[in-house]
């Protein structure tokens, strides 16, 4: 008999979520109170399987709910929040599940922003909650944050990363309930730069993308920063380090050209116009070439996850 997993919320996230479990032989109860949108929920569930390689058909084993009352959390071996990223309705939904969950049955956050000392605070089960933080699209980085909130047992830890494993996953295990936990710590160091970059004059959003993706970025598939380091000599680390860190940006403000193009509603595909200008063709045409070479990396780590 295949275990289930609960899933709240039935955005981008928590679509690809539930097709993980799915693939993985899981049935999985969902809640998406937007009822009308649920064919289109089973559509992307559908995408997501077959981009993991997995039968389609896969996705009979979802069951959506719209009331989160409504779903069998006694039949359930974890539950995952993939709410908005709002806290009010972070802490509201933990406050559902917190009451509603049956006891020993852990709960991860998907937040990515948010600690889950914070979502949890008012909990009285916040010894069975984590961070439990997948990237997007969810199905295709096997990257998995497991974050120790400062109340969340270590059994609890252990029980999330197991599954993960189980799943074909990659789990990273964060020991301290840091901001940005431990992958966005490090992404957002890179992103500072990147945009001081941009802001300087030094090279353009396309030509800093250029180097990130072709230089130092391709070897990442093969080999963390810190393994690629040590196979290069960390005495070269030391040199380069000594070299170029006095110049590098040290603000704790974000970028002041990201701020400007906030402002005026520049943020992307969502809007129409970012760095770049986003037409619906060319959004499109480029979210599904950023999903087909995720796609294809799959089998390079398959081996390795």
């Amino acid at each position: 008999m295949s275990e289930t997993a609960a899933v709240i919320g039935m955005g981008l996230m928590g679509c690809d979520i539930s097709a993980i479990f799915l693939a993985g032989g899981w049935t999985v109860a969902a809640q998406e109170p937007a009822t009308e949108s649920w064919p289109a929920k089973r559509e992307r569930v559908r995408l997501s399987l077959a981009q993991l390689g997995a039968d389609p058909a896969l996705e009979a084993g979802l069951t959506l709910f719209a009331a989160i009352g409504d779903l069998p959390f006694a039949d359930c071996a974890c539950v995952i929040e993939a709410a908005p990223e709002r806290m009010e309705l972070k802490r509201q939904v933990f406050a559902a599940l917190d009451r509603l969950v049956p006891v020993g049955i852990p709960i991860g956050s998907n937040a990515s922003g948010y600690r889950i000392t914070e979502i949890a605070r008012d909990c009285a089960t916040k010894s069975r909650m984590c961070n439990l933080h997948f990237f997007l699209p969810a199905h295709l980085v096997p990257g998995v944050e497991v974050v120790k909130g400062e109340a969340t047992e270590d059994e609890v830890v252990d029980r999330f990363f197991a599954i993960m494993e189980s799943l074909g996953r990659m789990p990273i295990r964060v020991s301290r309930d840091e901001p940005g936990f431990l992958a966005n710590r490090i992404q957002h160091a890179l992103m500072r730069e990147a945009f001081s970059c941009i802001d300087s004059g030094l090279a353009t959003a396309e030509d800093v993308d250029r180097a990130v993706r072709y230089c130092f970025g391709f070897r990442y598939l093969a080999a963390g920063p810190i393994l690629q380091k040590e196979l290069a000599g960390l005495e070269t680390q030391l040199a380069a380090a000594a070299t170029i860190y006095p110049s590098l940006n040290t603000s704790p403000e974000p970028s002041p050209g990201l701020a400007k193009l906030v402002a005026e509603d520049r943020l992307g595909p969502k809007t129409g116009r970012g760095y770049r200008d986003w037409p619906p063709e060319k959004t499109a045409a480029e979210r599904a070439r950023y999903e087909r070479v995720l796609a294809a990396a799959q089998p390079l780590l398959r081996d390795e996850v």
